[in-house]
């Protein structure tokens, strides 16, 4: 099915022993497609991993570092971290936290504290929520060696895009596209009427609804779909999406890059990464 929402996947801690992020994980073939939940006041040590990741806030605010680059984000803000940069997304004290979590699936979603070495072979989600409680960093065995963390030299990694996500609708149809080595994003705000012409789509793609009513089809199906709906749309698969009433909306998508690299992985290489590259 290609229309979901988040509420109906399971929620799991993705990296207990550093990081109090929670979320239901939407499993494509080359893409993690996740939202996270943060309390107020809490979240993620510093910690890196080797796949890129991309943060856009639809609630409250994060105390944010990449790198050696400290913000206060914002919902309209869109976030870029490197594959191996260093990071760590806080709520602040005032509220809870929601975020697009993106992540390309060349390695699992589970984090490396910024010491820590890439191990041999990654953890899943499952085998670290059993070996570990939220918090307890501690009691983490770390895997020796040295640690592949960048820290220096990032470019800048933030993009500001919209003062806010209810902020007045712009008069034409407006784009703000970012893309980086293995995944790409972009904010997009449509007029009424506005029918985007049927498509194939050449790479794997999720399109997430921030407001306003789209008429989607995706492959033989077909939804009216609105604030926080989710359309899921493989490489190769047409779609079309026509809208109804004024709307923004994400959409995140592979890359050449990425897709050529997990498509040629050995069953070895998917192994130690611990991916699965059947999507759900």
């Amino acid at each position: 099915m290609p229309f979901h929402r988040f509420e109906d996947f399971e929620s799991n801690y993705l990296t207990p022993h550093l990081s109090t992020g929670k979320a239901p994980v939407i499993d494509g073939r080359y893409i993690y497609f996740c939202l996270l939940h943060k309390n107020a006041g809490t979240g993620s040590e510093l910690h890196y991993h080797p796949n890129e990741l991309l943060i856009f806030p639809i609630r409250g605010k994060i105390n944010a570092i990449v790198g050696k680059d400290r913000r206060v984000v914002t919902p309209g803000t869109f976030v870029h971290a490197p594959a191996y940069a260093r990071h760590s997304m806080k709520a602040t004290e005032d509220g809870n936290l929601q975020y697009l979590y993106i992540k390309d699936k060349t390695w699992t979603v589970v984090g490396l504290a910024e010491d820590e070495a890439v191990p041999d072979k990654a953890m899943t989600v499952d085998e670290v929520n059993r070996k570990y409680a939220v918090g307890d960093r501690d009691k983490h065995q770390k895997t020796r060696g040295k640690s592949q963390v960048i820290v220096e030299g990032l470019p800048d990694c933030f993009h500001p895009i919209l003062d806010t996500l209810d902020a007045p609708p712009r008069s034409g149809r407006c784009i703000n596209w970012i893309e980086g080595e293995r995944l790409a994003f972009g904010l997009f705000e449509v007029p009424t009427g506005y029918a985007e012409p049927e498509s194939v789509s050449t790479r794997e793609m999720f399109v997430y609804v921030l407001s306003g009513k789209i008429a989607a089809q995706a492959g033989n199906d077909k939804k009216t779909v609105t604030t926080g709906d989710i359309i899921a749309v493989p490489r190769g698969e047409r779609y079309r999406l026509q809208v109804l009433e004024h709307a923004r909306y994400a959409l995140v998508c592979s890359t050449p890059y990425l897709e050529d690299r997990i498509d040629n992985m050995t069953p070895e290489q998917a192994e130690q990464a611990r991916i699965n590259l059947k999507p759900n």
